[in-house]
């Protein structure tokens, strides 16, 4: 999955939800697959199992720089820090930043969208019609975000068809997330619209074209 931005996350919690765009299949984790692979926070948690940063810790991460952050993350690694050998991919660069004097602080809400598998879309299928879900598209994910959240969406560099969002929803993510943002590994669209909006966006490439059919998988 996409590694976290230099200036995303000081302090943020990845909820681990992999969705899929436009007539595709949905691949999600439960609630408990969220707890256990979260186990180490000790923070209240979001219905659907997410750990809540608190937000007086995610307002000290706004006046931090990058480099503060990062010496954070390098003094967890000197220590010990997490299982694994301590906090060592949380560093991404080579992206577009859409206003660059606004940080982008919050709790990351992830996604992975994962280009489409005919051969396995019936099976995907088939355990989606058992969970009496229909098919869905990239407002589903949206749809989910709370307030301070910021969107991290992995498309795998995929920039024709590979606009996750365009004005319209770049509008109601800033709305809906209020001091939140997005972060794609991918494209956007309506550049010129988007302009406009005082919301922290990080993105590879602008393209006109629309998000097209992908699935995912665990």
């Amino acid at each position: 999955m996409i590694r976290i931005n230099r200036l995303a996350l000081g302090a943020c919690a990845a909820a681990m939800l992999l969705p899929v765009v436009s007539h595709a299949q949905l691949f999600t984790l439960t609630k408990e697959q969220l707890i256990q692979l979260t186990s180490q926070s000790t923070f209240e948690r979001f219905p659907d199992g997410r750990p809540k940063i608190p937000d007086n810790l995610l307002e000290r991460a706004r006046g931090m720089s990058a480099e503060e952050v990062w010496a954070g993350f390098n003094q967890a690694n000197s220590g010990g820090g997490a299982q694994g050998g301590g906090w060592r991919n949380q560093y991404e660069d080579g992206f577009q930043v859409l206003h660059p004097k606004m940080k982008l602080v919050g709790r990351a809400f992830t996604v992975q969208f994962m280009p489409a598998r005919p051969d396995i879309n019936s099976t995907l299928a088939a355990k989606q019609k058992e969970k009496g879900l229909g098919q869905l598209n990239n407002q589903f994910a949206i749809d989910m975000l709370q307030p301070g959240d910021v969107l991290v969406v992995d498309l795998f560099g995929k920039v024709d068809g590979g606009t996750l969002v365009g004005d319209n929803l770049f509008y109601y993510i800033m709305k809906t997330t209020k001091t939140g943002g997005i972060v794609v590994d991918g494209a956007v669209r309506d550049l010129e619209g988007i302009s406009d909006m005082m919301m922290p966006a990080y993105f590879r490439r602008t393209h006109p074209s629309a998000i097209c059919a992908v699935d995912a998988s665990s």
